[in-house]
């Protein structure tokens, strides 16, 4: 398949504009950034669109995909309900990285539902992305432009390793301003439940609602998910990674050990700016300062990147902060080491 790549300017080109929905009205698939990772996107409305996204990604089918709308004042042909929690949060945070699950109405396939009855949907705040559904005329099912099981794309070169030749169009957004994937909240269970924790965080929603919220952002085995990343492995590069917990020196020092007594195995290493010059190896990825947790989350999905691209079969990193924006950080680490956690 030839793939064509616009960036932002082309995008006031109505040629482009015109191809753009084109593609999509055709059942094709086009590539595009979002304020929290970049989005492979088809008509949401077109089954055998949203057939063919599954396909390219390599991804199970009863993992649902998230319909993306153009504004909010779009939902409600979308949705059977729009309840009185809802209202609150999307004028607090639409358009913007919250996506909340309804009962969907007929409209929606359950395709892109997973074979469920409730559908995720969100409002992006990003300019292209919003443009992009707006030439479409339609929602747009996107979920996040990666091989299954991969790190997410952040960065225009992410999406061009994965995707080209696999799509029709890909949209040159630069890097992603968030780096991790929406906050995902149900809102057809009996309380507000958080399924995927992100930007909008679990303490800003509460404060919206003036009400607890719950966190079930892992499922076991056994269990529908009704969001993407809560059943599967997710965001895993090819190296194994572990995650250490330990006091500061502890994880340097065993860091260390372990790179000078494994010669013969590439060991790549994922790290604050404190630990950065304290690591005794070349082969290491600066994931920001731990005073700046916003810095950390938009690099992650970088970093992990970075250690296929170093080729290295053991990656060692350490915890962060778990609170507010770094418990979605640390939500999509854990899920990458598949539970892989050592105390130092």
């Amino acid at each position: 398949m030839k793939t064509t790549i616009y960036n932002q300017i082309d995008l006031q080109n109505t040629n482009v504009q015109h191809h753009i929905k084109d593609v999509i009205q055709s059942g094709g698939i086009v590539v595009f950034p979002t304020e929290t990772v970049y989005g492979i996107g088809a008509n949401a409305l077109d089954k055998n669109a949203a057939k063919k996204v599954y396909e390219v990604k390599g991804r199970p089918s009863d993992n649902p995909l998230i319909v993306h709308i153009e504004k909010p004042e779009d939902l409600s042909r979308y949705v059977e309900v729009i309840p009185d929690d809802a209202n609150g949060l999307i004028k607090a945070f639409w358009p913007g990285p919250l996506t909340i699950i309804f009962q969907k109405r007929d409209i929606i396939p359950t395709t892109i539902t997973g074979g469920l009855n409730t559908v995720a949907i969100r409002c992006p705040s990003n300019p292209i992305a919003n443009a992009v559904i707006k030439f479409a005329s339609t929602p747009l099912c996107a979920p996040s432009a990666n091989i299954s099981g991969k790190p997410s794309s952040t960065l225009f070169e992410h999406v061009v390793d994965d995707m080209m030749g696999k799509v029709d169009v890909i949209i040159d957004g630069g890097k992603s301003q968030i780096g991790l994937e929406s906050t995902v909240l149900d809102l057809t269970s009996e309380e507000p439940t958080i399924l995927r924790p992100g930007f909008i965080t679990r303490q800003m929603i509460e404060t919206v609602l003036n009400k607890s919220v719950l966190d079930k952002s892992v499922v076991t085995p056994t269990e529908v998910p009704k969001s993407p990343g809560m059943k599967y492995k997710h965001y895993a590069p090819s190296g194994v990674i572990t995650v250490l917990y330990g006091k500061e020196v502890d994880i340097i020092n065993y860091i260390n050990t372990q790179l000078s007594t494994n010669l013969n195995v590439k060991i790549g290493v994922i790290c604050s700016t404190e630990l950065y010059d304290k690591i005794q190896t070349s082969r290491k990825f600066d994931i920001g300062s731990m005073s700046n947790d916003a810095e950390v989350a938009s690099n992650l999905f970088i970093a992990l990147r970075k250690m296929d691209e170093l080729g290295v079969d053991i990656i060692y990193t350490h915890a962060f902060s778990e609170l507010e924006l770094g418990n979605a950080t640390m939500n999509r680490l854990l899920k990458a080491s598949s539970y892989n956690i050592k105390k130092v």
